[in-house]
């Protein structure tokens, strides 16, 4: 891996798992220091993050690492909506139907993984990833694939705002089995409706529990 993928990588991880807290100054003789490589390779990974929206340029202060706050996260939902209602709709009509099946029965079980062993939900994580990749593959349309995937970047650092909800992680479980099963049926209205009713609770929840950092 190139020098500069591994200070991307590393860093990106840092900002999505909020190691690098929004207004961290991102200094390139710092961070060539910190990741043991070159400002060269740092200022390129920074360029990198400044595209995806992780990062940016803040006068004089340099490259800061970008705040998640509830206003945006309106902007956020609403960007997903029209892309994952419409990516559902879809993989029902292109999608492999034993592949989400499949899922669904995963997912039907996901509340098993919520436990104390794994605080940080990898596994239950992990999974709904799957049904994710899933989708993407299924759409066979790179353009959207690329545009959702994207967007599950910032996502994932709008988790971190959200209180660890046990409860509401496995409500969501049983609204991604809906999803995969409205997809596996062939049913893009009904996956389109099941889509729409997870985001709706979900952004529901979110503003309705976020932790400021």
């Amino acid at each position: 891996m190139r020098a500069s993928d591994r200070a991307y990588t590393a860093l990106r991880e840092d900002i999505i798992e909020w190691r690098l807290r929004p207004g961290t100054v991102l200094a390139e003789v710092e961070q060539s220091e910190r990741l043991g490589v070159s400002r060269t390779p740092v200022r390129e990974a920074l360029s990198r993050l400044t595209a995806e929206g992780l990062t940016m340029a803040a006068g004089g202060r340099g490259v800061v690492v970008t705040d998640i706050s509830l206003d945006s996260i309106d902007e956020l939902f609403e960007l997903r909506e029209t892309l994952e209602v419409r990516a559902a709709a879809l993989a029902a009509e292109r999608g492999e139907p034993g592949v989400f099946a499949e899922l669904h029965a995963q997912l039907l079980l996901a509340p098993e993984l919520l436990s104390d062993n794994d605080p940080a939900r990898h596994d239950y994580y992990a999974l709904v990833g799957r049904l994710d990749e899933a989708i993407d593959a299924a759409i066979s349309n790179s353009y959207l694939a690329h545009a959702m995937r994207s967007l599950r970047v910032h996502l994932v650092r709008v988790r971190r705002l959200a209180a660890d909800d046990a409860t509401r992680l496995r409500a969501a479980a049983a609204e991604h089995a809906a999803i995969a099963e409205a997809i596996a049926a062939g049913n893009p209205r009904l996956a389109e409706a099941a889509t729409t009713l997870h985001l709706h609770r979900s952004l529901t929840h979110v503003k309705a529990t976020h932790t400021p950092h």
